[in-house]
């Protein structure tokens, strides 16, 4: 079976990936991967610590391929282990080896980084005490750089977002 053209969408908290992944996956009658960390923190009830980073990766991974044996013509990423690897910076001070393997080891047909321009709204699950998008989002791009990975940079209301995605797809 053919593997689906991954997408991966990935941004700084409140910037739209997961609304993005979902209008995807309606508009393109395919499968998105949500955000496994929003899971964590609900089942926790706390905020993951320096070594839930591996877990959250590998689990955000783990459904991701396991969803993209299905088929289908695309597979809609709601964050990538690059993601994790860019809050381990900020929180933690770095990525551990594992981590570092595991977000370099992954590769996405085409990365889309959405804009931090919505308002920050706190949804209980991400642990960020002010707004710190602006923040991550220079992490991500100096990341993004460093490892040499082609994006394109996601802006707008949503409309304008799928328009940018539709391009970028041909479609």
């Amino acid at each position: 079976m053919k593997q689906p053209y991954r997408v991966a969408i990935i941004g700084a908290a409140s910037s739209g990936k997961t609304t993005l992944a979902q209008a995807l996956a309606e508009r393109y009658g395919a499968i998105w991967v949500p955000e496994y960390l929003r899971e964590f923190c609900d089942a926790r009830q706390s905020v993951p610590v320096a070594t839930d980073q591996f877990h959250i990766a590998t689990t955000q991974v783990a459904r991701e391929d396991a969803l993209a044996a299905q088929g289908g013509r695309y597979l809609f990423c709601d964050t990538t282990p690059l993601m994790t690897a860019v809050y381990s910076i900020h929180y933690f001070g770095g990525i551990d080896e594992q981590l570092e393997s595991l977000a370099s080891s992954r590769q996405y047909d085409i990365t889309l980084v959405c804009k931090p321009e919505f308002a920050w709204i706190p949804d209980g699950l991400h642990h960020e005490e002010e707004d710190v998008s602006g923040i991550i989002d220079a992490i991500l791009l100096d990341e993004l750089a460093r490892r040499g990975v082609p994006y394109t940079r996601i802006s707008g209301d949503l409309e304008e977002r799928l328009k940018q995605v539709a391009q970028l797809l041909g479609d």
